[in-house]
């Protein structure tokens, strides 16, 4: 397939998150490949806060799709009405959706979120791939902005005071470094606390960005070595460290 082809089948989120999509690395790959290389493409449990991310997102960047998340009347994942009518699916509880409508209309009330989000010249839910340290990588960007030469990525916490310290455990520093290479622009991230509501904007320093390449770096050592190596047996594979 040519490039064109394959950005335009990873527009949908079924290929990019799918069989298709797994031919490229991508920075949800980061955390296994530097601490458990071969648990990399593992199913992952099941998480309420992929759910509560996800329809943030969507109630920002498209809302026409807000039809996909089903939103149950329950006080709890525990009730015997949650259990009943979720089928064994993770949803929303309808507080959690009432909270997250509330989240939206804050960030979007807000003057400087609102023209970074929705200025002249923007792209939203934007694929990219690209060759970083011999390895294809693929990436998805919340919002291109084309006007001020940014990359907007949209984030919710539970403390926005330690968002730079979730960001290096979260390997956002790692995604800063990859989308600015697939996409050629800086990354600024805006989170907003799920308790407080209040908004944080966060840039990315050069000491940031460092430490993403590092970690991109060693990744596709880790994927070279697991997956690229003939005859190698990771048997024989240790962590080694100096305390």
């Amino acid at each position: 397939m040519i490039k064109d082809e394959i950005l335009e089948k990873l527009r949908n989120d079924e290929h990019y998150y799918g069989e298709f999509g797994k031919q490229f690395l991508s920075n949800s790959n980061i955390s296994d490949l530097l601490t458990n290389p071969l648990m990399m493409g593992a199913p992952q449990p099941p998480n309420p806060n992929f759910v509560i991310g996800s329809y943030f997102h969507t109630a920002i960047l498209e809302p026409d799709k807000l039809h996909k998340f089903k939103i149950i009347k329950a006080s709890t994942r525990n009730t015997n009405v949650y259990k009943e009518l979720s089928g064994g699916e993770i949803c929303l509880l309808q507080h959690e959706a009432d909270q997250l409508e509330l989240m939206k209309d804050k960030m979007m009330g807000n003057n400087i979120c609102h023209d970074l989000i929705r200025g002249f010249n923007v792209e939203y839910e934007v694929p990219q791939v690209a060759e970083i340290f011999g390895a294809t990588w693929k990436g998805k960007a919340d919002i291109l902005n084309h006007d001020e030469g940014l990359i907007i990525d949209l984030k919710t916490t539970s403390d926005l005071s330690s968002f730079p310290y979730s960001a290096k455990k979260y390997n956002y520093d790692s995604q800063a470094y990859i989308y600015k290479q697939l996409f050629g622009y800086d990354m600024i991230f805006l989170a907003i606390d799920k308790q407080t509501h209040q908004i944080g904007v966060f840039d990315c320093s050069e000491a940031f960005l460092n430490s993403g390449e590092d970690k991109v770096r060693r990744a596709v050592e880790a994927y070279e070595l697991f997956y690229k190596t003939e005859d190698f047996d990771p048997q024989q594979f240790l962590l080694t460290k100096t305390l």
